[in-house]
Order: structure tokens, then C-alpha cells, then sequence
């Protein structure tokens, strides 16, 4: 049975931020909320006027999409992840129009798994540093990024 959108989006923020506090999933939940609210560039076409699970399985998006890294089993998926009740309100927090001050109109997100934020992301430049929440650098559109 495929999951809801309300559980594959409590399952995802589980795995991409589960370990960072009520802020940083929110802060990751915002983000996934804003690429499916854009009015333009390459999420606004993919969400097709705001279809989540169109944004979460988008290839390449989210390493906890994949069931393979570089030929190897990744084990931390959505699939292996069992979301607690917090993981739903606050996929319902966002759903719902919430978004966590200091990420704002944020569309990209990544961990440097280092105390420094790049200030270009992806390095396409499409993406501005904007913000830092836990271990996530948070990245505003460019105006490049409209050309997406």
C-alpha cells in the first residue's frame, strides 16, 4: 500500500532531520513546502501547481530518497524509517502554511558536515547562503535559479 503524502513527508522529515530538533526539521519541512509553493524555475514545474509527492520524489533530491549510494545499500531511507508522532505535526505544521522564521523563502538545503556553509548551492549558483539551522545550510533562490 504507497504511503500518504502526509506519511511520506513525516518519513522524510524523519530521515533528512530527525536527529536536529524540532527547529531543524521544521526548518527542513520549510523547505520542502517552498519548493512545492514556487511560482517559477524548475520546482514550480516539477510540483505541477504544488504536488508534494512530485517534490519528494524528484531524483536526486534528497539522499534519503535513494536505496543506493554510490552502488552501496543506504540503510537510512524512508523506507526503513518509522516517523514518531512529532515527525506528523510537524509535516502538518508545514502542510498547513507554517514556515520557520530564519529559513523564510528557502528552496535548498544540505549538511557540509562542517562548521562552514558554502556560499553558493547547488554550485550551479542557483542558490544564496541564506541561513544555518543546526547542521543544515539553508539557500534562498538566485536570479539564475528563475532560469530553471
Amino acid at each position: 500500500m504507497p504511503y500518504t503524502d502526509r506519511e511520506l513527508f513525516a518519513r522524510l522529515i524523519a530521515c533528512e532531520a530527525g536527529g536536529e530538533g524540532d527547529d531543524g526539521m521544521k526548518a527542513v519541512a520549510t523547505t520542502v513546502m517552498n519548493r512545492v509553493r514556487i511560482p517559477y524555475g524548475e520546482f514550480a514545474r516539477v510540483s505541477q501547481g504544488g504536488n508534494l509527492r512530485n517534490i519528494i520524489f524528484q531524483p536526486n533530491q534528497y539522499t534519503c530518497m535513494k536505496e543506493s549510494i554510490g552502488g552501496q545499500y543506504n540503510s537510512q531511507n524512508i523506507y526503513n524509517i518509522d516517523p514518531g508522532e512529532v515527525h506528523y505535526d510537524i509535516a502538518d505544521w508545514a502542510i498547513a502554511g507554517n514556515i520557520l522564521k530564519g529559513v523564510d523563502h528557502s528552496i535548498f538545503y544540505f549538511n557540509p558536515y562542517s562548521p562552514v556553509c558554502i556560499e553558493n548551492f547547488p554550485p550551479s549558483g542557483t542558490g544564496k547562503f541564506h541561513n544555518r539551522v543546526h547542521q543544515h545550510c539553508f539557500y534562498v533562490p538566485t536570479m539564475a535559479y528563475r532560469n530553471t
